[in-house]
């Protein structure tokens, strides 16, 4: 039986091998993908965490995970797979996840 992989959960991910200027190492990425997904497929949908902040780009959104300041790459959004996430090491907060969710839609939306 496998874990439970919640959405706005920040979980340490293997992000290796990457290609081109894709964000790569292990780092933190939060799930975006709807429990119900998270539950029943292989694979989730994350976007990752970087430290490098780049706070006028209107493509991330600042935020704080494990106590430190870092930014939530919306714009290197992917699905990875379940086996690449080690643990869970902070959850985003709902005002951040409803930021998080309006960027999406307005990024990838109609």
């Amino acid at each position: 039986m496998s874990r439970a992989i919640e959405r706005y959960g920040i979980y340490l991910a293997d992000l290796d091998p990457t290609r081109g200027r894709e964000i790569a190492k292990t780092r933190p990425v939060v799930v975006v993908s709807l429990d119900a997904m998270n539950r029943h497929l292989d694979t989730v949908v994350v976007c990752p965490l970087t430290t490098r902040r780049h706070p006028r780009w209107r493509s991330r959104i600042q935020c704080a995970c494990a106590g430190r300041r870092a930014e939530v790459a919306v714009d290197q959004i992917r699905t990875v797979s379940k086996e690449r996430l080690g643990r869970r090491v902070d959850r985003l907060a709902p005002s951040l996840a409803a930021q998080l969710r309006q960027l999406i839609t307005e990024m990838y939306g109609e």
